[in-house]
């Protein structure tokens, strides 16, 4: 007698199972850095528009204070908010600043930031799969790349 039978085993079932199991475990965590690191770009690129900002300000009026790349600015992108201030206090004097992109929205952590002299600095705190830390430039990938 011919028994055929369609389907599959359990076994089967549970061996594809482990499969797709393993599969999203590597690639869950490389798409969360994926997505981390296309987001980065919105932070440094308006940071570097805002010191433009500045030094054109700065050229106009030969202070930094009152230029308005320093203000508050909370609604022009979704994932970071800018400002010239450090814990209240506004940064801008007549000879310098430091502008700021501290994280929202999923960037939670991240705090970029940029000064007169274009030095570049990145603050990461609590962010899965990045170092804890204060690097001297603006870290673009997990591991202190910059």
């Amino acid at each position: 007698m011919d028994r055929r039978t369609s389907g599959f085993t359990l076994i089967e079932l549970m061996i594809t199972v482990a499969i797709v199991a393993i599969l999203g475990a590597i690639a869950l965590p490389s798409y969360r850095s994926y997505i981390t690191r296309g987001r980065i770009p919105e932070a440094t690129t308006a940071l570097a528009n805002k010191r433009v900002q500045m030094e054109q300000f700065f050229q106009d009026n030969r202070t930094y204070e009152g230029a308005p790349a320093g203000n508050n600015d909370t609604a022009s992108s979704k994932y970071f908010d800018f400002s010239a201030s450090n814990g209240g206090t506004d940064t801008r004097s007549a000879t310098g600043y430091t502008l700021y992109a501290r994280g929202k929205n999923g960037m939670e952590g991240f705090t970029y930031s940029v000064d007169q002299s274009n030095a570049r600095q990145t603050v990461v705190s609590g962010v899965s799969g990045w170092s804890d830390g204060t690097v001297n430039c603006w870290l673009t990938k997990a591991g202190n790349s910059c």
